[in-house]
């Protein structure tokens, strides 16, 4: 009787920790801390069991929380495991004084756990992180790509180009062969009139000089006595032509200063016609007649004799002292002599409208326009 009684006022029934302070110390493995705090436990609950069948003392429900290995919710349902709390609340407070070598070891792994749990983007319930999803619709603001072009678009835009360039070249050789009239002169120090020449925008200068060079044959310019057997021995080369005051090169076409506009000394053009096409009213061979062979001597004669006449040509009504036919071997003689002395080649990189013209004494020329 005496040894239930001091039973009764005695604290017998220890607290799980005290329990497992006591009997876990020393242990290296997790199996055997596991199993150790398993019989703790068991025994704990014997006592508990034993102590509520004799009456003599009532358990406590703090004591009696058996939380499981991974803190499930058996052990949350009663409230938080005061094992559990006291264990982490050593562990922050206290990290010198372990008693257990692998307590911290389960703490360490929840952490992690909770930190990639909070460090992981929230997902969708397709499975798709917000973060992708806010990438996806930063891409989606920049636009459409434009669609591949097809074989049938780069074709037809190469049909459109080759339209374009026949188009071209066909307004381009129809004014290179629009007809022009030169009206010009002789000159060895004085001007000897020789008429008008028929020329085509497309001619070179060298054409239009071989042609003078046959109009001062049949006039007989000069002051030789066979002056036709003379001009039959001047070639091409032994003649200029000087426009104003510029000498153009044999190799250029008027085409050139008709498209580009070219100006001479005080901004005037040099050759002043027309870059239009003129307007074609009937074919070229309605006037031949069909259904028989047709000979290059036939196409020929009715070209000539469809022939405007020289007067209705653009430039016919021009000074013609603006255009001057001269013997290079004259000019090589009098070039330091005037009107010579201001003749200079023609350069397309310069501008003669800005330039002033001096002669060899440094003295500037003066001309009325």
């Amino acid at each position: 009787m005496s040894d239930q009684q001091a039973s009764r006022f005695t604290p017998q029934n220890k607290s799980t920790h005290e329990r497992l302070s006591t009997h876990t110390v020393g242990l290296v493995a997790l199996s055997d801390f596991r199993k150790r705090r398993a019989e703790v436990l068991e025994q704990q609950e014997r006592e508990a069991r034993e102590a509520a069948l004799s009456g003599t003392s009532k358990p406590d429900r703090s004591q009696t929380g058996t939380p499981d290995n991974a803190g499930s919710d058996s052990a949350g349902s009663a409230g938080p495991g005061p094992l559990k709390k006291k264990l982490k609340k050593k562990t922050k407070q206290k990290p010198g004084k372990k008693l257990l070598s692998f307590g911290d070891d389960e703490d360490e792994g929840d952490d992690a756990e909770n930190v990639s749990a909070a460090s992981e983007p929230p997902s969708d319930k397709d499975g798709t992180s917000s973060e992708k999803k806010a990438k996806f619709k930063a891409n989606a603001a920049v636009g459409l790509a434009p669609k591949a072009v097809t074989k049938a678009a780069l074709r037809k835009e190469a049909a459109e180009r080759e339209a374009l360039r026949r188009e071209f070249v066909a307004l381009q050789e129809a004014v290179k062969a629009t007809e022009i009239a030169i009206p010009f002169v002789f000159y060895d120090g004085a001007n000897i009139p020789g008429g008008t020449v028929r020329m085509k925008k497309g001619d070179y200068i060298w054409v239009f000089l071989d042609k003078s060079r046959k109009v001062g044959a049949e006039l007989g310019v000069g002051e030789q006595a066979n002056a036709q057997r003379a001009w039959a021995r001047v070639g091409v080369d032994d003649l200029m032509l000087v426009r104003g005051t510029v000498i153009i090169p044999h190799h250029y076409d008027f085409y050139y200063f008709v498209v580009n506009k070219s100006t001479g000394p005080r901004g005037i053009r040099l050759f002043d016609y027309s870059a239009e096409a003129p307007i074609r009213t009937a074919d070229s061979d309605s006037d031949l007649p069909t259904g028989v062979l047709v000979t290059a001597a036939a196409k020929a004669a009715a070209a000539k004799a469809r022939q405007p006449d020289i007067s209705t040509l653009e430039g016919f009504g021009e000074d013609p002292t603006l255009t001057k036919v001269v013997d290079r071997r004259w000019y090589e003689r009098h070039k330091h002599i005037y009107p010579a002395s201001t003749w200079q080649e023609f350069d397309p990189e310069m501008d003669y409208s800005s330039q002033i013209r001096k002669d060899t004494g440094g003295n500037t020329f003066f001309f009325t326009k």
